[in-house]
């Protein structure tokens, strides 16, 4: 990472103790099957926007990257928060932080010291899960004061052969792709050669050819982020993404060839930007229309707090910390859009609108007040999964104080009993009722216990009609917490005394 004094950080990994030489996959079967450079060309710039929206299926924003330094942390504590108003991922990509590439007199190689070793001979428990999640896992690769660096290979086939390695580690492991970090090589350590225009551009058109559906990022440093094109290789038409590597500023990296949405001019320190900056930075970075967020030092305890100063401007959320519990995904599609049909709030074909809701004042994100507590609508589009059709599911949440749900019942009203789950092990039992979300047809009254948050005249149905029927979202009242603890998640009732309960979010 940045060496520079200006930027506070953590100690910067080192190859501590014995390096482990990588031995994988021979180059020539990895090789024989690698597309042609003009094909991976192609294919990687087609995939580029498939892989975004694929990290971004749950939430709408920015990706946001975590470096973790797993000499001192875990690389699975990238999995363990949420956004708070809908359970997505808040970091789309975990990388670890780092590999060495080495000079062993001759050739430039690829080391990892004790600890990545370790986390990549335990990649079952450590990568897979987090990849089942959909978050990408990359793999940094970092200088080590010998020499060696991507920016001085002297020729094709010296670059090709060292592409070779990271490919190889990648597939053994699993991995889903390489970062580049063209720090502390020493250029010219120990006999070794200046930095050159070919080199990198070289390195990286290899390993695209090697890698052509995995992710490439750069870290926006070094000789390699000036040497970015030779020959009719343009390095950013080969790469995905690229970001900024001074933490606390904005800068955006000079890569022709990649977009807007694959920079990251924005950059923190997890531990220590503080939080007026990051979400400053955050804010910028919606505002002029970046595609990504770049932090470093995720640790091993709870950062809630300082995530949510960057995810509240991202996404409109604050963070949760699972703290190895899981998150539940919405369950249900509740809201259509007019003369659509596929939403099906009720199971028998009708759904709220959209237009309808946004005629109330209710959108994507939007803050829906009532009942004495404020709420934050799922951030979804119409036609996707926006709520908790209860089934015994665990919602993670944060705060204390009181808690209190906005959403409504399916042929109810519909009463079950939710459980609070608090940091410290223990739990607490609340009662979960709702009104009917039609009011039974207009028959009946909103029950005690419940403020009418939002009203709309008519409903969608599957077949993309409108049917004119009062139509409404309710807020329960508050219910007080234990004094002094710290809520961790809600588990939603596994059954109802009818209907069904449906949570659209849950305000503590």
């Amino acid at each position: 990472m940045s060496d520079n004094p200006l930027f506070t950080r953590r100690s910067l990994l080192r190859n501590a103790g014995l390096a482990v030489a990588f031995a994988g996959t021979s180059a020539a079967v990895i090789r024989a099957g690698a597309a042609t450079p003009a094909a991976a060309t192609t294919g990687t710039k087609a995939a580029k926007a498939a892989k975004a929206a694929k990290a971004a299926v749950t939430k709408s924003g920015p990706l946001a990257t975590a470096y973790v330094e797993v000499n001192t942390d875990s690389i699975t504590n990238v999995g363990q928060y949420v956004l708070a108003s809908n359970g997505a991922n808040v970091f789309d990509i975990g990388i670890i932080f780092a590999a060495n590439i080495n000079y062993d007199g001759t050739t430039a190689q690829l080391y990892f010291n004790p600890q990545v070793q370790a986390v990549l001979d335990d990649a079952a428990t450590q990568i897979a899960p987090l990849q089942a999640q959909g978050i990408k896992v990359l793999l940094s690769i970092l200088g080590n004061h010998e020499g060696a660096g991507f920016a001085n290979f002297s020729d094709q086939a010296t670059a090709a052969a060292f592409a070779t390695q990271l490919s190889d580690a990648v597939t053994t492991y699993g991995l889903d792709g390489i970062d580049f970090d063209d720090e502390y090589a020493d250029y010219g350590t120990n006999g070794t050669a200046q930095p050159n225009a070919w080199s990198f551009p070289y390195l990286v058109q290899a390993l695209r050819d090697d890698l052509p559906d995995k992710i490439i990022s750069l870290y926006f440093i070094g000789p390699s982020s000036t040497t970015l094109s030779y020959d009719g290789i343009v390095v950013g038409d080969l790469i995905d993404y690229s970001w900024n590597p001074y933490y606390g500023s904005w800068e955006v990296p000079d890569v022709p060839g990649l977009t807007d949405a694959e920079l990251a001019p924005a950059a923190i320190d997890i531990q220590n930007t503080d939080s007026s900056t990051v979400t400053s930075l955050a804010q910028e970075t919606v505002s002029d229309g970046y595609g990504v967020f770049n932090t470093y030092n995720l640790p091993d305890t709870d950062a809630s707090a300082a995530i949510s100063a960057f995810t509240q401007a991202l996404y409109g959320s604050d963070a949760v910390y699972l703290n190895g519990t899981s998150a539940a995904a919405y369950n249900n599609t509740g809201i259509g859009t007019d003369g659509s049909g596929g939403a099906n709030f009720d199971n028998d074909g009708y759904a709220y609108s959209a237009q309808a809701l946004a005629a109330a004042g209710v959108s994507p994100g939007s803050q829906v007040t009532a009942g004495g507590s404020t709420f934050t609508w799922p951030n979804v589009s119409a036609g996707s999964a926006d709520n908790y059709q209860a089934d015994g599911q665990s919602v993670a949440v944060s705060g204390s104080g009181t808690i209190a749900f906005l959403g409504a019942a399916t042929n109810g009203p519909s009463t079950g009993t939710a459980t609070v789950n608090f940091t410290d092990g223990t739990t607490q039992s609340v009662s979960l009722s709702f009104s009917d979300w039609t009011l039974n047809g207009g028959s009946a009254s909103v029950q005690s216990g419940n403020t009418t948050a939002i009203t709309t005249s008519y409903r969608d149905t599957t077949s993309g009609s409108e049917q004119t029927v009062g139509t409404y979202v309710f807020a329960t009242t508050p219910v007080s917490l234990t004094s002094g603890k710290t809520v961790a998640s809600v588990t939603l009732p596994s059954s109802a005394n009818q209907g069904e309960l449906h949570v659209f979010a849950i305000a503590v």
